[in-house]
């Protein structure tokens, strides 16, 4: 008997989550025996992520070995990604207004959701600007940083360490190996943890389902088509034009990444597949340095999926209030979401703590997120797919405009991965 792919084990897991999700819906007693083991997967990611990117791009870094090549890869990251999300903020924007979800929505029939947590979250983002930001990707002290997750940081204290490692030659050769060999070690692991993924899977969907039930759904339909919508758009039209220019194609992309996509859109996290990631694109043509440096960056920068749903919802509850938004308000919105999205990037339930951040600044009601903060989960799973389809697609960007791109070493990937199927 064929062993089944761990991608069609996670989609089992997801189907079973879900049906768990629709029998039990409000009973309390699935999230007190599925959630332990939602969690449990969760925390084994946690506990790779930083080993993997500290590791790795220590490795990578050293590799390079000047300060000059790395500011112009990361001065090119950046400014991908800067453009990048531009054009997903105009396409959110685009979708809203030409199919106007908003409109015709009864605020009656909806049932407000608590957004304490994130309100209270974005008062303390209040005066973190971008330049903050800038400020406190130094960390003061590096285990601080590790302890907290503190990802920006934690990538400069990685990058001048290998940097380091480099300019010290001989020297730095056995410290250079404990790092291979640590990465080597968490990737071994990442494919252990792997393994509980279905598990994982259907505990986070089946609490999920069983919490708001998939009739919370119906009053704001249009926006979650709108939503799915606009993220297909995305991938297919925005993306595949950008992976059509470099000279791949992006449906190579998505079924490489088939188990981590279905990974992420079930459990609402593109951190869960940011170890795998890092492996695959490397193994499909990206140079370590890149790949080391682009992925965990990517994370705070280029949050492709987010910033969409952050246009979008916040045209959506404008309609909903009726606020007229002319195109002079619709450009300040794109310029606030451009400077917002990267000075708190990082902050746990970025998106909705982003648009609070930036509906007061173009006056629309900071309530309105209440209405839609139900099915919140739902989009989330949709805007996570598209963060990491984005974000291995810009390490392949930035490879070719590197020259650090092994095109043999991509067809031979892709070709293991299709015989594998």
């Amino acid at each position: 008997m064929k062993k089944i792919s761990l991608a069609y084990q996670i989609l089992i897991g997801l189907v079973l989550g879900i049906i768990v999700g629709a029998v039990f819906y409000g009973n309390p007693k699935v999230a007190t025996f599925l959630q332990p083991i939602g969690d449990i997967f969760l925390h084994l990611i946690k506990m790779i992520v930083i080993p993997i990117v500290v590791s790795t791009l220590v490795v990578g870094v050293a590799g390079t070995g000047s300060f000059k090549k790395l500011g112009k890869l990361g001065g090119k990251t950046l400014l991908y990604f800067e453009i990048i999300t531009t054009v997903a903020i105009l396409i959110g924007l685009l979708i809203a207004n030409v199919f106007q979800p908003g409109h015709g929505v009864e605020m009656q029939n909806l049932q407000k959701s608590d957004i304490g947590s994130y309100v209270s979250t974005a008062k303390t983002q209040e005066s973190h600007s971008f330049v903050d930001t800038l400020v406190n990707i130094v960390p003061t002290n590096i285990v601080e940083s590790l302890v907290k997750g503190d990802m920006l940081a934690i990538i400069f204290f990685s990058i001048m360490l290998g940097l380091g490692i480099a300019a010290i030659g001989e020297k730095g050769k056995p410290v250079l190996q404990i790092f291979q060999g640590i990465s080597e070690a968490m990737f071994w692991i990442t494919n252990q943890v792997m393994k509980f993924a279905p598990f994982g899977v259907f505990a986070l969907i089946g609490v999920t389902i069983s919490k708001f039930g998939l009739s919370s759904l119906i009053p704001l339909g249009k926006l979650a088509i709108c939503v799915y919508g606009a993220m297909i758009f995305f991938i297919i039209v925005v993306l595949g034009l950008v992976a059509k220019i470099v000279g791949v194609n992006i449906f190579h992309i998505i079924r490489i990444l088939k188990d981590e996509l279905i990974l992420a859109y079930s459990t609402s996290s593109s951190e869960t597949v940011l170890p795998k990631i890092i492996e695959k694109m490397e193994k499909f043509g990206c140079s370590k340095t890149v790949t080391s440096f682009v992925v965990p960056t990517g994370y705070s920068f280029n949050l492709d999926g987010s910033t969409l749903y952050q246009a979008l919802a916040a045209l959506f509850i404008a309609q909903m209030y009726g606020i007229d938004m002319p195109i002079s308000k619709q450009i300040t919105l794109v310029l606030v979401l451009m400077l917002t999205s990267k000075g708190i990037a990082g902050v746990p339930g970025v998106s909705f703590v982003v648009l609070l951040a930036t509906l007061g600044s173009v006056g629309i009601p900071m309530e309105g997120l209440a209405f839609i903060a139900g099915i919140d989960r739902i989009l989330d799973m949709a805007r996570t797919v598209v963060n990491v389809v984005g974000n291995s697609l810009a390490t392949v960007v930035i490879s070719k405009w590197e020259k650090q791109y092994d095109p043999e070493k991509g067809k031979a990937y892709l070709q293991s991965v299709r015989s594998a199927v």
